[in-house]
């Protein structure tokens, strides 16, 4: 019998573009009350300022804008869950355009203004099902709205993490989004249905070579909750970390992750 393919997981886009722009909006207000005390202060991204960061965070809506610039691929070639495996490449050459963008942009709320302005003339142009050529393949606009959700949900937390007291909200939509893409891209890295991943209340997959179970409590379960896993998929957090904090519970022979993560980083 031949094996049963996946569903591909599937994102309403009107939902998806209401999530990056709230999402991208609760970034723009909190960067309007930072001093140049806090912006000056480090991050857990090596050598990033908060500066750096904020400038990058232009950066989540300006790929798009450049993208759409670009010529359009013949065929989609990749879903959203290949973008987390693909971007590591990418790594160098995103921290030199951060640290050149911020050095560029001293007036950070006008430039995240401006990325948000171009991005919603971009949308009003292009349809959402437009391809653009992106690191992980040909991409449709729409599907590659959803990793944008990945790129606000990490730095947003990652702003938090650098400055005492900030406490960006996370919209609930895009922190779906993003939970569920890092799902499926578990998936996508480990296939099969040995292990079940679960991340209430967004998502849950199947994963890791083995005996499938068909019923009942899986032999194998991985739980936690949306951040936390947020933070494991991108490297943000340590497996060993996540469980000695009781942060994930994990229980099965195939329910260690430790070789899998990150996804991102």
């Amino acid at each position: 019998m031949a094996p049963t393919k996946k569903r591909t997981r599937t994102y309403d886009p009107a939902r998806t573009r209401t999530a990056v722009r709230a999402q991208f909006g609760n970034v723009r207000e909190a960067v309007g009350t930072l001093t140049p005390e806090q912006l000056a202060l480090p991050t857990r991204l090596g050598e990033w300022t908060v500066r750096d960061l904020v400038a990058h965070v232009g950066m989540s809506l300006g790929a798009v804008i450049r993208l759409v610039d670009e010529p359009a691929p013949a065929k989609q070639e990749a879903t959203p869950a290949d973008w987390p495996g693909a971007i590591g490449a990418d790594a160098p050459a995103i921290a030199d355009h951060a640290h050149a963008l911020a050095e560029k942009n001293p007036d950070l709320v006008a430039h995240l203004t401006d990325r948000e302005q171009c991005f919603t003339a971009a949308l009003a142009e292009h349809p959402g099902t437009r391809l653009l050529a992106t690191s992980a393949g040909a991409l449709t606009l729409d599907d590659y709205l959803v990793t944008r959700t990945v790129e606000l949900v990490v730095h947003t937390d990652d702003l938090n993490a650098a400055v005492p007291g900030l406490d960006i909200p996370y919209d609930r939509q895009a922190l779906a989004a993003a939970t569920r893409l890092l799902a499926d891209a578990l998936a996508v890295k480990a296939p099969g249905g040995a292990t079940e991943v679960r991340i209430p209340p967004y998502a849950v997959v199947q994963c890791v070579e083995g005996p499938r179970h068909t019923r009942g409590t899986p032999p194998n379960v991985v739980e936690t909750d949306p951040l936390t896993w947020v933070r494991l998929a991108t490297g943000r957090l340590a497996w060993k970390d996540a469980v000695e904090d009781a942060k994930v519970s994990a229980s099965g022979e195939r329910a260690d992750l430790t070789a899998l993560l990150p996804l991102l980083s």
